[in-house]
């Protein structure tokens, strides 16, 4: 029985640990007896994030707010961090890993990932950085890169997992990584097998927390596309959304399990231009418009761009005018496989990295330790 701890730092954004969830998927498939453990803050519970098959560890959840800083809502800073520091190196105790992924931050937001990442390392387990496909702006990354959190890092980890193609961000030229990277692919959830309605438009802004605009856009867009019917897509972090006045025509989804059934069914797309949900279009034949954010990172805005560069999305701004976006809709919106292809966009990355990590694991006959042992849900 391999062992694996999955680590993820939380936000409003819900990608770390949704890419995170997809990967252990992807490891029970090939390893059914493996014993993947989650630890996580998201306070939110989608429903893609319940699986018996997980333990899963709560720690504290830090959320970011509007300047880019991270809070708890009601601990201190200081206390948040001691609390996740503790349990995660506690879970690295009892687990005895023999694999350890932490997505994005390596250490954590305030560093409360080493000592567990010593101990797990001290114990010969394989250590993986998963990193999303685009960081940031490039000046801004270098500057992180330079800076305490990432401080040792080529000394602690095995090997970066970067979640994309090096064609659309390569990570050595651009931002100077200083871990050697292995290019896995979009981790992305598979299209759900449905029938297609080209008048259906489905709206969504990932977790929600920041989406009000993109809801505002889609609904002044179905004002003017009087042909089209539309979903939204409120994420868990999205605030009550008011009854857009178009009776039957919309629809509003809560806690759904992802968004790839609705893209698989839609016929046009607007969305952010989060990781998951971008790359969740185009793997259901979807050429997104997407409403990008620029703060308090510019990733999306950089994603964005480059797909567009592609021919593979159209961007606007959260400002745009519905009769801008209308326009837009009423060109043709699907995208084939063979034009991803073409371009170098692969969407295999969770089993990519599944693979990659199941060869490297190390499996050891520690006994595993019982439930009694941590509190796990």
């Amino acid at each position: 029985m391999t062992r694996y701890v999955f680590s993820s730092h939380d936000g409003f954004g819900l990608g770390h640990v949704r890419r995170n969830t997809l990967i252990a998927a992807a490891l029970l498939q090939s390893e059914p007896d493996a014993q993947i453990t989650l630890v996580t803050g998201v306070v939110m519970k989608p429903k893609w994030l319940i699986d018996d098959r997980i333990r899963f560890v709560t720690v504290p959840p830090m959320l970011k707010d509007g300047d880019g800083a991270y809070r708890h809502h009601t601990m201190s800073f200081e206390s948040a961090i001691a609390v996740r520091e503790r349990v995660f190196a506690e879970t690295i105790r009892c687990v005895e890993p023999d694999v350890v992924v932490v997505d994005r931050h390596p250490f954590g937001i305030a560093g409360e990932l080493r000592l567990g990442l010593d101990i797990a390392r001290q114990a010969g387990a394989y250590l993986a950085l998963g990193l999303r496909d685009i960081l940031d702006e490039r000046s801004c990354v270098e500057e992180e890169l330079a800076g305490p959190g990432w401080a040792g890092v080529a000394d602690v980890y095995d090997r970066a997992l970067v979640y994309g193609e090096r064609v659309l961000c390569d990570h050595v030229s651009e931002y100077g990584l200083p871990l050697r990277p292995e290019y896995c692919g979009w981790v992305v959830d598979p299209p759900a097998v449905v029938r297609r309605d080209r008048n259906l438009l489905v709206v969504a802004a990932g977790g929600g927390g920041d989406g009000e605009e993109v809801f505002r856009l889609g609904v002044d867009v179905l004002r003017r596309l009087r042909d089209r019917r539309g979903v939204l897509i409120a994420g868990p972090y999205a605030a009550q959304l008011a009854d857009p006045g178009l009776g039957d025509r919309v629809q509003i989804v809560r806690d759904a399990a992802g968004c790839s059934s609705w893209f698989a069914g839609a016929g046009s797309v607007v969305q952010m231009a989060g990781y998951n949900s971008t790359f969740e279009s185009l793997a259901a034949g979807i050429r997104p418009v997407l409403v990008p954010r620029r703060s308090p990172r510019r990733e999306q805005a950089v994603r964005a761009t480059r797909l567009a560069a592609f021919g593979l999305a159209d961007v606007v701004d959260p400002g745009a005018s519905a009769e801008e976006v209308a326009w837009l809709l009423r060109r043709p919106r699907l995208v084939d496989a063979s034009e991803l292809d073409a371009v170098g966009i692969k969407l295999d990355g969770a089993q990519r990295a599944a693979a990659t990590l199941a060869a490297h694991a190390l499996p050891r006959c520690a006994g595993v330790p019982g439930d009694n042992q941590l509190a796990m849900r």
